[in-house]
């Protein structure tokens, strides 16, 4: 006798990819086997300051410790730069701004060493809309001229 084709075992085979028919198996980028691709594949997590030298409190007197979570520009750094998980970086939050509020931190750094000058000009002082580009020089036939005079 015939086995019969039931109606689920059709819906499952219509349900199934290329790949599960076949029986061969896929590498996926998530699995490794695209290395050189575009793929980014699994990235480690930082491991936080705090979490490395088991840190569980940091108090605002620890400027130490707090001047690791800060740029150079007095900002504090984002958690995905330090690695610090939600709560060490609450807790981080909480030190520096109460270390600023007792003057232990600056709010802002406005010392700039030479290197950021050279990169960013100082504009004129007074308001931004009175700025203007600077004068073109003269052409060469203008500048020939006049030296002629």
């Amino acid at each position: 006798m015939a086995p019969e084709t039931r109606l689920w075992d059709l819906t499952e085979i219509s349900n199934m990819s290329e790949d599960q028919k076949t029986g061969s198996m896929r590498m996926d980028k998530d699995m490794g086997a695209d290395t050189g691709g575009k793929g980014r594949g699994k990235r480690r997590r930082k491991v936080s300051y705090l979490t490395l030298n088991k840190i569980t409190d940091v108090d605002y007197k620890d400027t130490a410790v707090l001047k690791r979570f800060i740029n150079d520009r007095g900002k504090m750094l984002p958690a995905r730069q330090t690695g610090n998980t939600a709560k060490q970086q609450r807790m981080i939050g909480r030190s520096i701004r109460r270390a600023r509020e007792l003057a232990l931190l600056p709010f802002v750094v406005t010392e700039m060493t030479n290197e950021r000058r050279e990169y960013a000009p100082r504009r004129p002082q007074g308001s931004h809309s009175s700025y203007s580009a600077p004068h073109a020089e003269k052409s060469a036939p203008e500048a020939t001229e006049a030296a002629a005079e």
